[in-house]
């Protein structure tokens, strides 16, 4: 069975790390909304969108390759901020089409250890932005803690082992 693994959290959380890791395990693609999104900006497709409009687009592209991903009966992974309601739609779409859904918040319980990552680090997506302090306060507001079936990971542990926490959910998952 597909299974596609949301990997959520706030920048700087370890979100891409951890899905990176996972995905080169299993053998499966990762879609990143920042990486689809600077992939657009350069062509202005993002000029003058309200906040609403942006989001629709956002996640109304990683959407598509989650379909198109269950459809053929491969797995994904993903990497991106999600609250609870666009993950219960995603839910709702993945098992539609035979596959499962997995949910990994990724947080950082040490709040000066997060914050040095998101300033000491160079993310380098093509045509999109670098993110600070105040980003990540600004999503922390607009993205509360989700309000459903998760597994959390703290990134004061390791990658390793966060890594060895999400692959023995899985395979206790299939």
């Amino acid at each position: 069975m597909a299974t596609v693994v949301v990997f959520t959290g706030l920048p700087g959380s370890g979100k891409s790390t951890l899905a990176e890791r996972v995905a080169r395990t299993l053998g499966a693609p990762v879609f990143s909304g920042d990486w689809l999104m600077g992939a657009l900006k350069p062509f202005g497709l993002l000029d003058h969108l309200d906040r609403p409009a942006y989001l629709g687009v956002y996640y109304g592209l990683l959407q598509t390759l989650i379909v198109r991903q269950v459809m053929v009966n491969q797995s994904a992974i993903v990497d991106c901020l999600v609250n609870s309601d666009q993950a219960e739609a995603w839910r709702e779409i993945i098992v539609h089409h035979g596959a499962d859904l997995v949910i990994v918040e990724c947080f950082c319980s040490d709040v000066a250890l997060h914050r040095s990552r998101v300033e000491g680090r160079t993310r380098g997506i093509p045509g999109w932005h670098e993110v600070n302090w105040e980003h990540v306060e600004r999503m922390r507001s607009e993205f509360p803690p989700l309000a459903m079936a998760h597994t959390a990971v703290d990134a004061v542990n390791s990658v390793e082992t966060n890594a060895s926490i999400v692959l023995s959910l899985l395979q206790r998952h299939s």
